[in-house]
């Protein structure tokens, strides 16, 4: 009787959402799984996302979700087809957190928290037998193909049936996201696009007395138009520029254009709710022995901080000219000069190329050697849209790693 096969090694090296969940998928598929990472514990940039409550998917319909990875939805598409929002948050489910969607749209954990869902899942996989490696970094492969470690013990080298990669992109150093693993898949051949910061802030250069008086401020409920891009919500004046969500859902965008043009001009509407005629009746009206700044916060509601654009950003001759001013409030030029660096960044852009993968996320040249989450060249807004192609791509590339074993085991050897 021929004893049973053993079952197949897999390496899964990194411990954010993507590395995780492909060693779910291949743990629970029958595989060893060793996962290493080269912090003291997993899951530090997940943790970090979670502190100001946890937006691990959105509720939105298919085709508008989809439109959030921009020119990458393509490939992206085919991965949340595979786990898409409602698999996610029915995956959450079955560890025992619950979920709702917020008025945004935004589909939380009920208490907010990342902490009890992480843990709850390490302990699943601890189960499920996944072994834990920590401050363990990849540093490459050996001559014979072995995978090699930095450890506080020394190097080591391991050998695996197949390998996954879900290193992260180039953002949060700190919390282990450093793109350390860029030179060493180039070094092989793999094709890496340049990682570069995705939903940043961005430098604007503002007059020592805005800074003072107003970094630190947000900017609530106003409009930013930016070429196609047009939306309404809030920002953050900071010592530098500008950040928060509004910044960040247009940043791809305005990156794009300052690498292109050497800087980019948005447009604030400071008054989304009213239209250019009504703010010109409103500015335009007398203002008696009133002055300006006080016209214009009651009949145009425009104080504080918007006011201090205003200031900031017009000569003070348009402020003579109510048409010209009423104009600017509905759309104040804003030159934004560079985004801020890569390791500041929420995300990156950049990573390894869809066209150096196949359809299960293996490299094309690296047989055996899947890649997942955010190392992959895509990126997407805040709102759980990172979140989720973190989860899914590290779902399908475990799927994946058991396919290849499979029909890497039904292949005749050269000795039959």
């Amino acid at each position: 009787m021929n004893p049973a096969p053993s079952p197949p090694h897999v390496a899964v090296i990194g411990g954010g959402p993507a590395g995780l969940m492909a060693a779910e998928v291949l743990s629970r598929g029958g595989a060893l799984v060793d996962l290493f990472d080269a912090m003291p514990s997993v899951g530090r940039k997940f943790l970090l996302a979670g502190k100001g409550g946890m937006n691990l998917t959105h509720s939105e319909a298919r085709a508008p979700f989809l439109s959030r990875y921009g020119k990458r939805q393509a490939w992206i598409e085919p991965l949340l087809a595979a786990f898409g929002p409602e698999d996610l948050r029915a995956w959450a489910h079955g560890l025992g957190i619950d979920t709702f969607v917020g008025s945004s749209g935004r589909v939380f954990p009920t208490d907010m928290k990342a902490a009890p869902l992480l843990r709850a899942w390490l302990h699943r996989l601890r189960g499920d037998g996944v072994n834990f490696h920590v401050r363990r970094r990849w540093l490459g492969w050996d001559e014979q193909g072995a995978l090699r470690f930095a450890s506080p013990e020394g190097e080591k080298t391991l050998a695996f049936d197949a390998v996954i990669l879900a290193l992260g992109g180039g953002s949060w150093a700190r919390l282990g996201s450093d793109g350390a693993w860029v030179p060493l898949l180039r070094a092989r051949g793999v094709e890496v696009a340049v990682l570069k910061a995705s939903n940043c802030g961005f430098d604007v250069g503002w007059s020592a007395h805005f800074r003072a008086r107003f970094a630190g401020q947000p900017v609530k409920s106003v409009a930013l138009n930016f070429g196609d891009f047009q939306r309404q919500g809030e920002f953050v004046v900071t010592e530098n520029g500008v950040e928060g969500s509004l910044i960040y859902a247009a940043s791809g965008a305005i990156r794009d254009a300052i690498e292109a043009h050497g800087g980019a001009q948005v447009f604030l509407d400071l008054a989304p709710g009213k239209s250019l005629e009504r703010v010109t009746k409103e500015v335009a009206h007398p203002r008696g022995s009133r002055s300006l700044s006080s016209h214009l916060q009651s009949r145009a509601g425009i104080t504080g901080v918007r006011a201090g654009l205003l200031r900031e950003l017009l000569p003070s001759e348009v402020y003579a000219d109510p048409l010209r001013l009423a104009a600017a409030i509905k759309a104040l030029p804003l030159n934004l000069i560079a985004p801020r660096p890569l390791d500041e960044a929420i995300s990156s852009a950049g990573g390894v190329t869809f066209e150096a993968l196949d359809a299960n996320l293996m490299l094309r040249d690296l047989p055996g050697v899947f890649c997942a989450g955010e190392m992959l060249d895509w990126e997407a807004p805040t709102g759980g849209y990172l979140l989720t192609a973190c989860f899914t791509s590290g779902r399908v590339a475990g799927a994946g790693a058991l396919a290849w074993l499979a029909e890497r085991k039904r292949e005749p050897s050269n000795a039959d």
